[in-house]
């Protein structure tokens, strides 16, 4: 086992393309450098992971068809299965949260989000509800259905927020905790055709901030924890305009990051293969982009901010490979500190 001094980082990746599955890594918290310790292909394709309350479980999708979601213990250095490995009843799960007592996984490819009970050992229950979107896009590749992509619980935890891709929207669901009913709240239209991805809420938890994936762009939104509605404040490109234009620029960025004091924001670019730096004004209503970075490899599918804010992870998923990057304090242009091997590296998250 690792020793006190040091934090904890585990790994998703594709087992489909060469992943190892979950990988552990020792984190210095001096250096951010990470240090592989073991790695579990207990599930397929982990691609999403999320750490349980106080760091004592950790969780999985299976991006696989059909999807499963996973617990693991993180005592030893390895992760080790805890409970069954549950059906989410829906396929290619993409992402996952935990909610008012459950584990909330976004459905991919079935464009629904599922609830599944925690139990008190931290395992996982039998999926309790479906909620499945309706509606598509106009792209008519990526959009001919709903592709729910994020979900997460909003700072208040009183809703769960989910981003579907294929039907350029965000939903808002209530989830009982006692039974795991997922009920429809409101859905958020965006731009047509920008395909949102992934969604980060502003440390007031009055804002929040919805990356596209077929178009470069944030829509940053007004959020009413009391009501449960996100309202459209405007757009901000993450790329430069020169630097879009034309086929051969296509980027499909994937993670969106908001600093810790509420002063920056990160976004991930794969195909041009940086991380973005915006800086937020003190509203954090204004989004401007300052700096474009490399990602240290190729195809950055995740970023992940260290809890002292010093520290950015970049998990490059066709490169093979998590990198880490120390943050400027004052301008907050991320630079490159160093990188571990993870092959087909899909997420990293911080204990």
């Amino acid at each position: 086992m690792i020793g006190n001094s040091a934090g904890r980082a585990f790994i998703g990746s594709f087992t489909s393309a060469g992943g190892r599955g979950i990988t552990a890594a020792a984190v210095d918290r001096d250096t951010g450098a990470l240090t592989v310790l073991g790695s579990t292909d207990a599930v397929p394709d982990p691609s999403f992971l999320a750490v349980g309350p106080g760091g004592t479980a950790l969780y999985a999708v299976g991006e696989s068809a059909p999807g499963v979601a996973a617990a693991f213990t993180v005592d030893g250095d390895v992760p080790a299965l805890l409970g069954a490995v549950r059906a989410v009843d829906g396929d290619a799960p993409t992402h996952l949260a935990l909610a008012a007592n459950h584990l909330v996984t976004a459905n991919y490819t079935s464009g629904s989000v599922t609830a599944l009970p925690v139990l008190a050992d931290g395992s996982l229950g039998a999926a309790a509800s479906v909620l499945r979107h309706e509606g598509s896009g106009p792209d008519a590749e990526r959009q001919e259905a709903p592709h729910a992509h994020q979900v997460l619980a909003d700072p208040s935890g009183n809703w769960v927020v989910g981003v579907d891709l294929g039907t350029d929207s965000v939903h808002v669901c209530a989830l009982d905790p006692a039974t795991g009913a997922l009920r429809p709240h409101g859905e958020t239209a965006l731009r047509p055709g920008t395909g949102p991805r992934h969604l980060a809420f502003h440390p007031s938890g009055s804002l929040a901030y919805v990356l596209g994936e077929l178009e470069p762009t944030l829509t940053v939104c007004r959020w009413d924890a009391a009501a449960g509605r996100l309202d459209v404040l405007g757009e901000t490109p993450v790329l430069p305009e020169h630097e879009t234009a034309g086929d051969a620029a296509r980027t499909y960025p994937s993670e969106v990051v908001v600093a810790h004091d509420g002063r920056f924001l990160w976004t991930a670019n794969r195909g041009h293969d940086s991380i973005s730096v915006l800086t937020l004004d003190e509203s954090g209503e204004k989004a401007a982009l300052v700096a474009t970075v490399g990602c240290g490899g190729h195809w950055p599918r995740d970023l992940t901010l260290d809890p002292s804010g010093q520290w950015l992870y970049a998990a490059n998923e066709r490169s093979g490979n998590v990198s880490w990057f120390a943050v400027d304090a004052e301008t907050g242009v991320p630079r490159h500190a160093g990188s571990v091997e993870v092959p087909a590296a899909s997420c990293v998250v911080l204990v």
